[in-house]
């Protein structure tokens, strides 16, 4: 199946496309190898988080950190990325230059995803990220995004899945869908649909706590794309696994553990059962802002998005 064109469907809000494995990649950069013995950098420019990873030469990890930033703040209201949204992440930018500066970072691959994709004034926005690392950022693909997302969410699921896996990666702006198994380099079927934590908030969440037609309102346009998944990703409900990745799923993970502090080594490879997502979701759909900030697991900047991120996440686990 080829790659469904940019487009309205009748009586939808227009929807990202989509790829099925076979095709060629979209154009990007070249992926990064460190100096023999040096220590090489990824640096994920997102909607709603910046994050930096730091590995040496054998893969361990040096050094994982994240800033809650919120890049595409509003971008869904104006189409364009704001001043202090970009002037927040420039500001970090220039902190993890520092890091890796004072790691001895060899090289580094820096990315923007779907906020300055989306966004009219993107091309502002990387060459200000590229100012702040001293690098160039490189918009990343949706292809390349989907892509990359799978193979490490895969790369060390323990046990083993024995059949395919669906690898759903909830961000800010765009939610993408994997088809695969673990262990290719490629995929063998995907599609990214505009829903995400921020866009999300920014069209359904105006009250505090959210009303419940807020939710239903939120729950069913994420169904509505659901379909548009199926039809793209039509063995999608024969994986054997289904894998979250990124913010929402983690930190409903880490909610659900009572994590006073986060802990990637109790939040990677978590079973997360739908009964506990349902139950993480009504907690803090619930709550007011305020209340809502103090909950272990959760943190206190992410709290303005997480509800609609859970009403993404739970109708795709129903």
């Amino acid at each position: 199946m080829p790659p469904r064109p940019p487009g309205a469907l009748p009586g939808r809000r227009r929807r990202r496309r989509g790829g099925v494995g076979g095709g060629p990649a979209d154009a990007g950069g070249p992926d990064v190898t460190g100096e023999p013995g040096g220590r090489v950098a990824v640096v994920d420019c997102g909607t709603n988080t910046t994050r930096l990873l730091v590995v040496d030469a054998a893969g361990g990890e040096v050094l994982r950190t994240e800033r809650v930033t919120g890049l595409g703040r509003g971008l869904f209201d104006t189409g364009r990325l704001a001043p202090d949204a970009i002037a927040r992440v420039v500001v970090v930018l220039a902190e993890f230059a520092d890091t890796m500066r004072g790691l001895g970072v060899a090289e580094c691959r820096a990315v923007a995803t779907s906020a300055a994709r989306e966004a009219a004034n993107g091309d502002e926005f990387l060459a200000a990220a590229a100012h702040a690392l001293g690098r160039r950022c490189e918009l990343l693909s949706e292809h390349d995004e989907a892509r990359y997302g799978f193979v490490g969410a895969t790369a060390a699921l323990a046990p083993p899945p024995s059949g395919p896996v669906l690898v759903v990666d909830i961000g800010g702006g765009s939610t993408e869908f994997v088809y695969g198994r673990a262990g290719d380099a490629e995929p063998e079927a995907w599609c990214s649909v505009p829903l995400g934590s921020v866009r999300g908030t920014e069209e359904f969440v105006r009250s505090d706590p959210p009303q419940a037609e807020e939710l239903s309102a939120a729950i069913s346009v994420v169904r509505e794309h659901l379909d548009d998944v199926e039809r793209l990703l039509p063995n999608v409900r024969d994986a054997a696994r289904l894998v979250g990745v990124a913010g929402t799923v983690s930190t409903v993970a880490a909610v659900e553990l009572g994590l006073a502090d986060f802990d990637p080594a109790r939040v990677d490879n978590f079973v997360l059962t739908r009964a506990a997502a349902e139950d993480v979701f009504r907690t803090l759909a619930t709550e007011p802002l305020a209340a809502r900030r103090l909950n272990p697991g959760l943190h206190p900047d992410r709290a303005p998005v997480i509800v609609a991120g859970c009403a993404i996440l739970v109708a795709v686990m129903r």
